[in-house]
């Protein structure tokens, strides 16, 4: 029987593992699986070796204070995949838990073929770093077409396979329940409990400014499992009484797909949200500390990829200072009281997406890069 251990890092890298890993159970039922994961993976029947929760940190300083519980964590994951000893070692996003592990996996079994899904992004920082990958990654799953001549240029086998927040969702579900009669707009907190520290309370006070001059609007938080209880213990004791949380992912891709407007933590759901043709914002704060570190290395001016690629801001940055509730509340009115404003920017995202779409399904041309490597 041939084994697979999926090693993800945060809730967004379980997302995009479990798109690969469910088209590889439909293909192979002689496959065994074992992974470092969360609910994505274990809703299809996938053990995890701890929950991806106790990694999961936010910005330099974060990791830095938890240096040791990291290593230790990155031990004791190499240990386990060793004793499972699996044909394919799939590791996903989240670079410096998931490389990590990866490189010493290589040093003690080379035998174990090492494929990563979602290339650090070398393009925006530490270009140098590639040439280390090679000694370790057999094979890197590429989401955006321009990234690969970073790998040619060291002929490092890749593959151009589009992101899989791409692909439309084929499920109807109803959400009458859930809109109320009401016009919804989306709310992507984070995935990091880190996130939801910092972005929750400045959202419950946006929502408070919202409410007190109009009435017509539901706010509809997307969440994880791991943190529904956090959020709706937040949105308990503010007492409003228009916000609702999404778990299930058909219902996330439904209310996503009827919503005017979504306010978004920065990160690559943008990519969602702009393929679903809704306006947004997105937003971000991190410590002033992490975020000097950060702005000292990075090599772009923006943070999201759509701004990256289009080189404007295209999709509103409300980050650091700029991310506080009366900033929200004035772009998030903006755009609803402006709708030929909101449809360029939907018809902006439209066209550059068409530029970075891949011809099929990428979780397709994933899988197939993986099943190649299992019969080899």
């Amino acid at each position: 029987m041939k084994k697979i251990f999926i090693l993800t890092g945060e809730a967004s890298g379980d997302k995009l593992a479990s798109t690969v890993i469910e088209k590889i159970q439909k293909q192979n039922n002689d496959v065994k699986f074992l992974s470092v994961g969360g609910s994505n993976l274990t809703s299809l029947g996938i053990n995890s070796i701890f929950n991806i929760e106790q990694i999961t940190y936010m910005g330099f300083t974060s990791v830095l204070l938890n240096i040791f519980k990291i290593k230790k964590k990155i031990d004791f994951t190499v240990k386990e995949i060793i004793k499972f000893d699996p044909d394919i070692l799939f590791s996903v996003d989240s670079p410096d838990f998931t490389l990590r592990v990866a490189e010493k996996v290589k040093k003690i079994n080379t035998n174990i073929k090492t494929i990563h899904y979602v290339a650090p992004q070398v393009w925006i920082w530490r270009e140098g770093r590639v040439k280390k990958f090679k000694n370790f990654i057999d094979h890197f799953l590429l989401l955006f077409d321009f990234e690969r001549k970073y790998f040619d240029k060291e002929n490092i086998p890749n593959t151009f396979v589009g992101h899989p927040l791409l692909e439309k969702s084929k499920t109807k579900v109803d959400i009458s329940h859930i809109s109320r009669g009401k016009k919804i707009i989306s709310i992507f907190p984070g995935s990091r409990l880190s996130e939801l520290k910092v972005l929750l309370p400045i959202l419950i006070e946006f929502i408070n400014l919202m409410n007190k001059k109009y009435k017509n609007y539901v706010f509809i938080f997307h969440s994880t499992l791991e943190n529904i209880n956090f959020i709706t213990e937040k949105l308990e004791k503010s007492n409003l009484d228009n916000c609702d949380i999404v778990v299930d992912k058909d219902i996330k891709s439904e209310v996503l797909l009827n919503s005017v407007f979504a306010v978004s933590k920065s990160g690559t759901v943008s990519l969602e949200i702009c393929n679903a043709k809704v306006p947004s914002i997105i937003i971000y704060k991190i410590n002033y500390i992490n975020y000097l570190i950060m702005k000292s290395l990075v090599k772009v001016k923006y943070a999201n990829i759509i701004n990256i690629i289009k080189k404007r801001e295209i999709i509103p940055e409300l980050l650091q200072s700029e991310c506080n509730a009366n900033e929200i509340y004035k772009s998030t009115v903006h755009f609803l009281k402006n709708p030929k404003f909101a449809q360029n920017q939907v018809d902006e995202c439209s066209k550059t997406l068409d530029q970075i779409r891949p011809e099929s399904s990428s979780s397709d041309e994933a899988a197939k890069v993986l099943n190649k490597y299992l019969i080899s």
